[in-house]
């Protein structure tokens, strides 16, 4: 499957728990899916570039959406020195 059919998948998954699939949330979906971040800020950052009026609650929102799913999962990363 491409990227673009997985993104779809996401965004029918969405529509059928009845989320509205909004601009914001298609920027997210894609940028979470087509790259690799070790926070939610990063890809908050990442979003800011394309569109300014994103919040940090919008990311955490979808990413937690995302995990209750199953589509994505967050790992705690514990670094020693």
């Amino acid at each position: 499957m491409c990227r673009e059919e997985n993104i779809e998948a996401v965004l029918g998954k969405l529509k059928e728990k009845g989320c509205r699939i909004t601009a914001q949330r298609r920027l997210l979906i894609r940028l979470i899916l087509e790259n690799e971040y070790s926070s939610c800020k990063e890809i908050y950052l990442a979003a800011r570039v394309r569109e300014s009026k994103i919040g940090i609650a919008t990311v955490y929102r979808m990413v937690q959406l995302l995990e209750d799913m199953d589509l994505i999962h967050k790992e705690m990363v514990v670094r020693t020195f």
